[in-house]
């Protein structure tokens, strides 16, 4: 690991897969203030489950650097009740872009995990040495074997090939083109839609799944967007790194700033049938801070921007 930089984005192919999801859109947001040239690809002209696909694309293209935002992603209950979907298509995916990536000569790519990936119960905050020492959440180990065989893949490219191949661990990520679906989506934007409703109707509370007591970190997407960058630049180890704000709040607290950010002030009505999932999730990012990096974005000002965003766009 260094502090200097060992990949100039100037004049590059960056390709940015997933460029229509939360965290490709952050990226593309953010090399936007890069000398370089942005390659995307529709699901229309590209499928990335497909391997010959892929292979193709990336050959005819020719990026000298991957960012691997792709994925399927969902919450507690997308997770729990589509297994398949989580486990088979983020392995597919990862798989056929490392793959090409390397064939094709790309000379950096970097590969975005999850804290997903950690022990239900490990020790806090937690340190990338973490990794598959103990049993995952239940609720989302399909997504976190995916994610933990893209790590892999990705230490496996640096091992047996060389390949300056990197990985990154974020913390629960809210903001900007968030998935506000509340069948698949995640706590905040989940808790920023159904307050909203509840506001506008009229509703005297909100329901709130599980106990309200499990810890969590939040990142803003668009300071995981500029450490992504970052990390391109500066970083260049078989260790994945965490990227987080190194603070946690309770489901609870997040739940009354969320109150607090949409006007609404009726009551929260926690339901403990539903699961809480891992009890504390809060990442050691002394590493990524080590190298210079901090987020810099609030949770108030974060939220209040998520809020602004799904009230201009989501119907």
């Amino acid at each position: 690991m260094s502090g200097n930089p060992t990949f100039d984005l100037r004049d590059k192919r960056v390709f940015v897969a997933g460029h229509r999801g939360m965290v490709g859109s952050a990226v593309l947001r953010r090399l936007a203030r890069e000398d370089c040239a942005i390659l995307t690809a529709g699901r229309a002209e590209l499928d990335l489950r497909r391997q010959l696909e892929v292979e193709a694309w990336i050959k005819r293209n020719r990026p000298n650097a991957v960012f691997v935002c792709a994925a399927t992603v969902g919450g507690i209950l997308a997770n729990d009740s589509r297994p398949v979907d989580f486990l088979y298509d983020n392995l597919l995916i990862e798989a056929n872009l490392i793959r090409a990536a390397h064939e094709a000569g790309v000379a950096k790519l970097l590969f975005l995990g999850s804290s997903c990936i950690y022990p239900k119960l490990a020790p806090q905050p937690i340190s990338e040495d973490m990794l598959l020492t103990a049993a995952l959440e239940p609720t989302n180990q399909w997504y976190a074997v995916a994610k933990i065989a893209g790590i892999k893949l990705c230490e496996a490219y640096r091992r047996q090939h060389g390949a300056d191949f990197i990985s990154a661990i974020p913390a629960n990520l809210y903001g900007p083109e968030d998935n506000f679906d509340l069948s698949t989506s995640h706590v905040v934007p989940a808790l920023i839609r159904k307050t909203h409703e509840a506001k506008r109707t009229g509703a005297g509370t909100v329901e709130v799944w599980g106990s309200g007591k499990p810890r969590r970190e939040f990142l803003h997407v668009d300071d995981l967007a500029d450490a992504l960058v970052f990390l391109m630049r500066h970083y260049s180890a078989e260790r994945p790194i965490n990227v987080g704000t190194g603070q946690d709040l309770t489901i609870a607290e997040l739940a009354q700033q969320i109150c607090r950010t949409v006007g609404f002030t009726g009551k929260l009505a926690f339901d403990a049938s539903k699961p809480d999932g891992t009890p504390r999730k809060l990442l050691d990012v002394s590493a990524l801070t080590g190298l210079g990096w901090r987020a810099s974005t609030s949770l108030e000002a974060g939220l209040a921007t998520s809020y602004d965003w799904f009230q201009r766009n989501v119907r």
